[in-house]
């Protein structure tokens, strides 16, 4: 029984959903970087105070790896309603989620006023960042995948990936004006709650975007059909998790294993480097900070730009453009951030940025094209989701206590490299999905086959 073919979106249309799924992942990786940013700067010395400054930064990023924690299981919750009930409301909650526990850390009392119970507190609103968080990813990119076409799939959906560096601008941004305006000791009083409460604002201006848009026509194809099914022959659909884990196993380990070395080196390059440039080299905050945030800029204008050429190579070549580029730059990257001036670590910084963007271009058109309908909200989130437990969540804290143990860069370069090979070896073990149908990818499954075969 194939699944009723959803109508074009026309182009007027499309341009708004992206910009729906643009601004609200923009919205969501700002309060996330933003924490990211803070837990290298001052978080170290507002909550764990009674550790020495490296011990207080290692403390910092593991409540920051706790966010990555419960982005599985965000992955699993959204996925599930998500495949269930669609994509947009699913987002609508998301972004209330993410900017409500943003919006509390700029309101939480330190160490200094609550004793331990501020990192207590920290931690628990950096969980509902990430659970937030885990559930928008995969709803933002399948939003606009399933709006678009095959033949410029890669390009539309290349621009909610550009969230990410908008987020990071975002938040890089707003931090380094106050660094700039405000003297250390008033940044350190009250100046670092700003960006968290500003966060309030954002959420408004994102909810009236996404409740203006439409729910995927492919997803609402798919879910007529699933309901002509159970009328027709009385099959009843197994819940999303249970038919991922069933038909596309092997591609959540591809999405996972992609996601290896697209997920670590972003954070090195944009979390740890904070860390590296101030304590190592010795350069200022504000140095590093300009530097990550003229990277992300640059970084914001290539991603549309990989994922249009996906659409012309395919997105495996693409992504293992930026998988072998990024391995190989890393000795580079660090030699030049230890030369120690703010050109080196500019370059440093914008090629390492330039580079990812070849893998987290593709990447969501990739993995929308992985999956049916009915289970690609789960199987996306999933595959995206649970590498970052591996990937992203320990990366910071990974390189910190090698920098801590060995001082110096060559185990963090090696460490990067190690997750660079292990995508290559994942992308070689993908099929290539450019010429995908979403639509289509429904009778592919062998539960639609058989169905099919008894109607």
């Amino acid at each position: 029984m194939a699944a009723a073919t959803p109508s074009p979106t026309p182009p007027g249309s499309l341009k708004r959903i992206v910009a729906a799924s643009l601004i609200g992942t923009t919205i969501e990786w700002y309060d996330f970087f933003l924490y990211g940013s803070a837990a290298a700067l001052v978080f170290n010395k507002l909550f764990f105070p009674e550790s020495d400054p490296l011990v207080g930064t290692l403390l910092s990023f593991l409540t920051y790896a706790v966010g990555f924690a419960a982005r599985p299981l965000g992955a699993l919750v959204f996925g599930h309603y998500g495949d269930r009930l669609g994509r947009k409301k699913l987002l609508v909650l998301s972004l209330l989620l993410m900017g409500g526990a943003t919006f509390a850390i700029g309101l939480l009392p330190t160490h200094a006023t609550v004793g331990s119970a501020a990192p207590v507190l920290l931690t628990v609103l950096r969980l509902v960042q990430g659970f937030a968080l885990g559930g928008e990813w995969g709803g933002a990119v399948l939003l606009v995948s399933e709006h678009g076409d095959a033949k410029r799939r890669g390009f539309w959906a290349s621009w909610p990936q550009t969230g990410a560096p908008a987020g990071q601008l975002l938040a890089t941004g707003v931090l380094s004006a106050l660094t700039a305006l405000l003297s250390e000791a008033a940044f350190a009083s009250w100046g670092w709650r700003i960006p968290f409460l500003l966060s309030g604002v954002l959420v408004i201006v994102g909810l009236w975007i996404r409740l203006s848009v439409d729910e995927s026509p492919v997803f609402k194809a798919a879910l007529a059909a699933a309901e002509e099914r159970k009328a027709v022959v009385g099959q009843v659909e197994k819940m999303p998790l249970v038919a991922v884990l069933r038909h596309h196993w092997r591609d959540v380990l591809v999405a996972m294993g992609a996601r290896m070395a697209e997920n670590i080196s972003y954070y090195v390059i944009t979390a740890f480097i904070l860390v590296y440039a101030t304590t190592q080299v010795g350069l200022s905050k504000q140095t590093a900070l300009n530097a990550v945030l003229i990277g992300s800029a640059v970084h914001f204008a290539v991603i549309p730009l990989w994922g249009a050429l996906s659409d012309r190579l395919g997105r495996r070549p693409v992504y293992l453009i930026g998988a072998i580029g990024v391995g190989a730059w890393m000795f580079p990257f660090f030699a030049l951030i230890d030369r120690g001036t703010f050109g080196s670590l500019l370059l440093a910084v914008t090629v390492g940025l330039v580079l990812h963007g070849a893998m987290y271009a593709p990447q969501a058109a990739f993995f929308s094209e992985m999956f049916a309908t009915r289970m690609r909200y789960s199987g996306a989130s999933i595959g995206a989701q649970f590498s970052s437990v591996a990937a992203g969540a320990p990366a910071p804290l990974i390189a910190t206590a090698l920098l801590a143990d060995y001082g110096n860069s060559t185990p963090i370069a090696l460490y990067v490299i190690a997750a660079a090979l292990l995508t290559v070896v994942a992308i070689a073990c993908a099929k290539e999905t450019r010429d995908r149908d979403l639509g289509e990818i429904e009778e592919r499954t062998p539960a639609d086959a058989k169905v099919g075969a008894d109607a």
